[in-house]
């Protein structure tokens, strides 16, 4: 591949960044910025990001080097060979209190509407609870009939990409969630500190034996997205994946019903103690 090819594809892909999320949410060759929106949490997040945060440092950072250039050519040894005594200036010192005040003031108050967003839902639609174990996921469907299973990575030895199947990403469960539905997600652990990480909903839950934490997510989009564990939990931290498969609402009634059947045997007990043995062996 000659260089001018090269750089015409990560032209190519780098213009293409900003395009909607496919139904595969993987990362891209030379893909920068923040993952692709699939929830109005994310939306918010990408937002105070990009259209905010971005801003205020690019600012802070072209004055402190435009400053620290004049700094250098107009005071150096040579261009002022006598250089002033001075100590204080109260005016300056008055500004370079009071505009990183103003700054943290307009940084802060979308950034504490947002995180009262995002802490949680009041009246959600479904409950979906998960569980860290080392090193696989499990789900459990509340608010139906108590559905329930284990989630583990598909070796790589295994995978088919016929089936839009991504190493180290894919599961041999998915996990089917509605679209347009608030979900609440409650987070525990089994054993040890876990991370439930999904970045395409914008959220990052730790898993904590012993306790249980809350988040919610409202997904938008159709598609496949993926996460991972993003707590350092043992010698398998990097192969717990997440696979989500966001669907309409109809499409998850039908599920629902070949779900019921498949997972009929299952019960939370009867699931930890599988996970226990598994996890032993």
């Amino acid at each position: 591949m000659t260089k001018i090819t090269y750089w015409g594809m990560a032209l190519f892909s780098f213009l293409s960044f900003s395009s909607s999320a496919s139904a595969q949410d993987v990362a891209r060759p030379t893909q920068l910025g923040l993952r692709d929106a699939a929830t109005s949490q994310m939306e918010r997040i990408t937002w105070f990001h990009d259209h905010l945060l971005m801003y205020i440092i690019t600012a802070i950072v072209i004055f402190v080097t435009a400053l620290l250039a004049w700094v250098v050519i107009k005071y150096n040894a040579k261009a002022n060979p006598t250089p002033s005594k001075t100590t204080h200036h109260v005016m300056l010192e008055i500004a370079w209190t009071i505009i990183p005040i103003i700054i943290l003031i307009i940084i802060a108050v979308p950034s504490f509407k947002m995180l009262y967003y995002l802490d949680r839902v009041e009246e959600p639609d479904m409950t979906l609870k998960v569980t860290g174990y080392q090193w696989y996921w499990g789900y459990e469907y509340q608010d139906h009939e108590g559905i329930n299973f284990l989630s583990y990575l598909i070796p790589e030895e295994e995978i088919d990409e016929s089936k839009g199947q991504k190493r180290l990403l894919s599961t041999d469960n998915v996990v089917v969630l509605p679209i347009d539905t608030n979900i609440q997600i409650l987070v525990t652990s089994a054993d040890v500190l876990h991370a439930f990480t999904l970045p395409a909903f914008g959220f990052k839950k730790d898993a904590v034996p012993g306790r249980t934490n809350e988040t919610w997510v409202r997904i938008e989009k159709p598609g496949t997205y993926y996460g991972q564990c993003s707590e350092i939990c043992g010698i398998n931290h990097a192969y717990m994946p997440i696979e989500v498969r966001a669907v309409t609402k109809e499409e998850f009634k039908e599920w629902l019903i070949k779900a019921k059947e498949e997972y009929a045997l299952n019960t939370p007990q009867k699931t930890y103690e599988l996970a226990y043995i598994q996890g032993a062996q």
